[in-house]
């Protein structure tokens, strides 16, 4: 089993989500985040001209276990759904997991999922 972890923009959720539902997932989850990567933040013009920076934008990091046969296939079905072709699209972390407990059931594992 591998954890996908995306971190992308918060506009492109509905479409992220739609896009992993499509692809036969239905569980998953959403947390709201706020960070900076490469884009480091941006520059707004305020009343008078004067300049502020916001370093820390507002981002949405969606999170899905499944089987590592589906990672693969996953992981470009949120690409296409979260590209924007602007910096600050995001990232995409994958991480393996030991394991999944279904507690209703007590069931284990890939069963888990």
């Amino acid at each position: 089993m591998q954890k996908i972890e995306a971190i992308i923009r918060p506009e492109k959720l509905d479409d992220v989500k739609n896009a992993i539902a499509a692809a036969g997932v239905s569980g998953l989850n959403i947390v709201h985040v706020t960070g900076r990567g490469v884009q480091k933040g941006i520059v707004h013009m305020g009343r008078g001209g004067e300049t502020y920076e916001v370093d820390m934008l507002p981002k949405v990091k969606v999170e899905v276990v499944v089987a590592d046969d589906q990672v693969d296939r996953l992981v470009s079905t949120i690409c296409q759904a979260a590209k924007t072709g602007r910096i600050g699209d995001g990232k995409i972390f994958v991480l393996p997991v030991a394991d999944a407990i279904r507690v209703r059931t007590g069931e284990r594992g890939d069963a888990a999922l």
